[in-house]
């Protein structure tokens, strides 16, 4: 599918913002099955300096400074994107296949991916998660069968709510409430699955949704959206969605890859001056045709 995807995230200050520095992870991944056909980012007021480069994970970052006085800041993120479905995989080999390869790091893959099995800023050892994780992976179960079973028990357990959490909620917070969004989705998995030495990564990125039947279809209501992938030695990685309980297709769009939520937001920032600010994040993606 090829998709036309608009990110728009809006500042309005309380007071005038004399300088302002930024850093985003708004630019689309590339990659073999996402292939970007054009794209623009558009600021205002123009930055002083705009510098563009690809970050520790591979994923394109952005770094803005703004030297003019300013109460407003608007990030306006264009492209078409050809998204293909990824091939299917089996169920692999037993998870502790997985599991013993990243311990041995016998060659430069394995050594690699010991990075999404450490702990991360927002997503610590959590013994409640290493609970949660167990009844999916007795000894021996394939690593496909039992991550997806995790994901759907994980779908099952939590309750989709954007008001019970926020960025600094912890992975054990999230298990006590019950409670959370797509990025809590993700860390929990990402916690479960790590807790028994499998590396697994945080994913960014939107996912393409329709409106009700009969209904047109809004401007603006669409939202950044978050899954995981784990990592096994013999397919690659695998992405996994908990919030929807599905393994992704072609109706999710890569932004970028990372250890957890802090290694790709997609905006953060200093500034001098500013007040109280207004947030206002818009998105939308729109299937223009099949690829």
């Amino acid at each position: 599918m090829i998709y036309r995807v608009q990110h728009v995230t809006s500042y309005r200050y309380s007071e005038k913002v004399s300088t302002s520095h930024h850093d985003l992870h708004v630019l689309l991944r590339g990659s073999g099955r996402q292939r970007i056909l054009s794209e623009s980012l558009s600021v205002n007021p123009a930055p002083a300096v705009r510098r563009d480069r690809v970050d520790w994970f591979g994923n394109r970052a952005t770094h803005l400074a703004i030297h003019q006085w300013h109460g407003e800041l608007t990030v306006t993120a264009d492209a078409e994107v050809e998204v293909v479905a990824p091939p299917a995989v089996g169920s692999g080999n037993a998870w502790e296949a997985t599991r013993d390869w990243v311990r041995a790091g016998a060659d430069p893959e394995a050594r690699a991916a010991v990075e999404m099995v450490l702990p991360s800023p927002h997503i610590e050892v959590s013994a409640a998660a290493r609970e949660l994780a167990l009844p999916s992976f007795p000894p021996g179960r394939p690593l496909v069968d039992a991550a997806c079973d995790l994901m759907t028990r994980i779908h099952d357990h939590l309750e989709y709510d954007p008001e019970a959490t926020d960025v600094s909620t912890s992975v054990d917070e999230v298990l006590r409430g019950g409670r959370g969004v797509c990025q809590d989705f993700a860390h929990v998995q990402i916690a479960c699955l790590r807790a028994l030495g499998l590396p697994a990564r945080y994913v960014s990125g939107y996912l393409v949704t329709a409106p009700p039947a009969g209904q047109p279809r809004l401007v603006g209501a669409d939202a950044s959206h978050a899954w995981l992938s784990v990592r096994s030695p013999d397919f690659g990685w695998l992405d996994l969605d908990p919030t929807n309980d599905v393994v992704p297709t072609d109706r999710h769009v890569v932004v970028a890859y990372g250890r957890d939520f802090g290694d790709v937001t997609p905006m953060r920032g200093v500034l001098l001056g500013g007040g109280r600010h207004a947030l206002r994040v818009a998105v939308d993606v729109v299937p223009l045709e099949p690829a």
